[in-house]
């Protein structure tokens, strides 16, 4: 089963300021199915699909070894990721980066179905404790990109299964979907976008992304975890939060977030290497509210 993610800007950006109030008012509950979710050491193997410079590729596997690092400053990436300790049934997930293997000779060509998806995520083992995550590159299409989806995650069946992860580079395709607010929304209020604190937009939406797809795997991995709604078309830990990166958030609005007074860049958390990212809020258990980090 595959869990998609969107922006759902579509949504976000044509709710009214009032109503998004009101809304932000009510306790959001995500219902426990009693299934399993992943604990304890976890292994992220990456399968990069296409072409991605070094840069790119280190601002991606800095934000990953940032989730379990507690050596950034405050607020962190980190402390952001703590809040899934707090599910029911979980525990502490720390998270290593574990293979890396390169396709940049796009193997399977340029548009990829999701059986395609699944093939390539299955280059990084089937081993129990891991996570095998595919970043197709901005000139691949992938089935639903842009259309409905800017990542996804699943797991296959039988004695094999493992979890896997997919989010794709909008740079080219669709940046005002997958990557706002760092580009100008589709639709909607057209504000002025945020600064990336990395100066990519398009990997700064694959961080958004694959911070969205990782908190949903994790507390959600094999469809019988922590969601509302269908489980094929699930509202989990970050996606029942759309659209709200800091405190005072509505429609059109990412929300209070930090600028870096040099650069003039948005974030709200800090990362090893002196990175800094912007994350989206998660849905906290013990209150039953999305909270953002700042």
């Amino acid at each position: 089963m595959v869990s998609n993610y969107c922006t759902a800007l579509f949504f976000f950006l044509f709710t009214s300021s009032s109503m998004a109030a009101l809304v932000q008012q009510q306790p959001l509950l995500l219902k426990y199915h009693n299934g399993d979710l992943l604990k304890g050491p976890i292994t992220v193997n990456l399968i990069w699909y296409g072409k991605f410079t070094p840069v790119q590729r280190s601002v991606i596997v800095d934000f990953l070894q940032s989730l379990s690092s507690p050596k950034a400053l405050v607020p962190s990436v980190s402390s952001w990721w703590k809040t899934t300790e707090k599910y029911k049934g979980g525990g502490s997930s720390t998270l290593v980066v574990g293979k890396q293997i390169l396709d940049q000779n796009y193997s399977l060509g340029k548009s990829l179905k999701n059986s395609q998806i699944i093939y390539l995520a299955s280059k990084g083992g089937h081993l129990r404790g891991s996570i095998n995550v595919v970043l197709t590159a901005k000139d691949v299409a992938v089935n639903g990109f842009c259309m409905n989806r800017c990542g996804s995650h699943g797991s296959t069946r039988g004695p094999t299964r493992f979890a896997y992860a997919w989010v794709g580079n909008a740079e080219t395709q669709c940046p005002g979907y997958c990557s706002w607010p760092f580009h100008q929304p589709v639709y909607g209020p057209q504000t002025p976008p945020l600064v990336t604190p990395n100066g990519d937009v398009g990997v700064e939406g694959m961080i958004i992304n694959l911070a969205t797809v990782l908190a949903g795997t994790v507390t959600n991995p094999f469809n019988s975890g922590y969601f509302q709604g269908p489980a094929m078309a699930p509202l989990e830990a970050v996606t029942a939060c759309t659209g709200v990166f800091g405190s005072g958030a509505y429609p059109g609005y990412a929300g209070n977030v930090l600028t870096d007074k040099t650069t003039g860049a948005s974030y709200n958390a800090h990362g090893v290497n002196g990175r800094k990212f912007l994350v989206p809020a998660m849905w906290d258990p013990k209150t039953s509210q999305c909270v953002p980090l700042v």
